[in-house]
């Protein structure tokens, strides 16, 4: 799976891509878990669904092609890569492992291992924007229609979106590029239902 994700995204010839690659493999993205006790809350967790992600976003791509011809130009291949496959690597940092306690089926309490969220270790600056802003520094040439992509692919798990301002950003966003909804969509499609 490591080599797949690997080819797909040297294959959008993306200038700072090698430098993005490097640096996943130096912060430990795939052996991360996606979430702690969410979805994929396991070793490595982090990379599966990031590759669910991306193939839930070429089916609804090629589904909404199909319907609605005039969205293959503003849907690109290399986008769709990129966004779907990068949206998450502000998780990359923040999860460390830990003791939790749960009941088993005989009622009675056990100690398993599992991953807590620890935001002092990296740069705490949110979800969507922090991924965006270590694109950036670490050199990859990001579009600004990714840009929104990757910002606003949280929706209203979003904190901020508890602020008028913020929903109205995201509305504005989704009016500029349908790719802020392709990645919404396909984001939710791999942690809401194929990762269940």
């Amino acid at each position: 799976m490591k080599q797949k994700f690997i080819e797909i995204l040297k294959s959008t010839n993306r200038k700072g891509m090698e430098n993005v690659l490097a640096k996943l493999e130096e912060l430990g993205f795939y052996e991360a878990p996606a979430s702690t006790k969410f979805h994929l809350s396991y070793k490595g967790g982090l990379l599966e669904h990031s590759m669910n992600v991306y193939q839930a976003g070429l089916t609804l791509r090629e589904q909404a092609v199909r319907i609605n011809p005039e969205l293959e130009s503003q849907l690109p291949l290399d986008s769709i890569a990129i966004c779907t496959l990068l949206h998450d690597v502000c998780k990359t940092d923040i999860y460390k492992e830990a003791m939790h306690s749960r009941k088993n089926d005989s009622g009675f309490w056990e100690k398993y291992q599992g991953y807590a969220v620890d935001y002092e270790a990296g740069m705490p600056l949110g979800h969507g924007e922090k991924s965006v802003i270590m694109l950036l520094s670490w050199g990859l040439e990001l579009k600004p229609e990714e840009m929104l992509a990757i910002r606003w692919h949280m929706t209203a798990w979003d904190l901020p979106m508890q602020s008028p301002e913020h929903k109205s950003s995201l509305d504005a966003a989704k009016k500029k590029t349908p790719l802020v909804s392709l990645i919404q969509l396909s984001d939710g499609f791999a942690s809401g239902l194929v990762e269940r």
